[in-house]
């Protein structure tokens, strides 16, 4: 019973932490794919935005 409750506290935060940092998970993810990013995509951001909640 602990493990679920701990591994839902995990995802929930998880999925807060992609919700509110979009950014720095592009940065992570997807910047070094190409090399004249210098920033992520509206769409990138409301998408990843939306799939945090999602997520959560």
């Amino acid at each position: 019973m602990w493990w679920s409750i701990g591994g839902g506290i995990i995802i929930f935060a998880l999925g807060m932490f992609i919700f509110l940092k979009p950014g720095l998970i592009w940065k992570l993810t997807e910047k070094w794919k190409s090399y004249c990013a210098d920033e992520p995509s509206e769409f990138y951001l409301k998408t990843t935005k939306i799939g945090g909640i999602l997520f959560a």
